[in-house]
């Protein structure tokens, strides 16, 4: 299996990409607790095939219930400990903010994966954004990597554009696979 050359990474969604999220009228929504989190099948095995292609693989999400007052700082924190604990995940970089608070971090701008690539030495042309929501999609693209959606047809906003999209973590690997195999 051919490994990539540059330093590059796989940014990831955390909730629908790394862990199920809580559907309510088929709009995704975060576990509020560690005993609501689930890790989805095959994301170890997947996270591993990434990191055998030499792959950084850092966490990018937006948990807005934090500045809105529905979640603690601590929650996020203890599901990063637990997720980082039982996944080979080398980073997770976090937005608390809403909307209104109008931050270069917020998801779909590019600020959590520049930072990411900035203190990381990563080559954001050569690496990924996989997403389940449109924010990820803009997120990545605005910040120069290829983006991956992971469409479950949510009732919610598509995204514009994406890259390649898919319906699994399973099947945006192959996709990876494949182009570093063509390049």
């Amino acid at each position: 299996m051919m490994k990539v050359r540059t330093r590059c990474a796989i940014f990831l969604d955390r909730d629908g990409v790394i862990n199920r999220v809580i559907l309510h009228s088929g709009k995704p929504y975060p576990p509020a607790i560690l005993t609501d989190v689930e890790i989805l099948p095959d994301v170890r095995e997947n996270l591993n095939k990434l990191r055998e292609l030499g792959f950084t693989l850092i966490v990018v999400t937006n948990q807005p219930d934090v500045a809105r007052g529905i979640q603690t700082r601590e929650n996020v924190e203890s599901i990063h400990a637990y997720l980082h604990a039982n996944l080979p995940i080398d980073k997770f970089m976090v937005c608390y903010h809403d909307d209104q608070d109008e931050c270069s971090c917020r998801k779909p701008k590019p600020g959590l994966l520049i930072d990411a690539a900035l203190q990381n030495s990563i080559d954001l042309s050569s690496s990924y954004m996989i997403g389940d929501r449109w924010r990820d999609v803009e997120a990545g693209q605005r910040a120069g990597c290829k983006s991956i959606f992971i469409d479950y047809g949510y009732a919610d906003r598509q995204p514009m554009v994406p890259d390649y999209t898919v319906h699994s973590l399973t099947e945006a690997i192959e996709v990876i696979k494949n182009i570093i195999e063509i390049q």
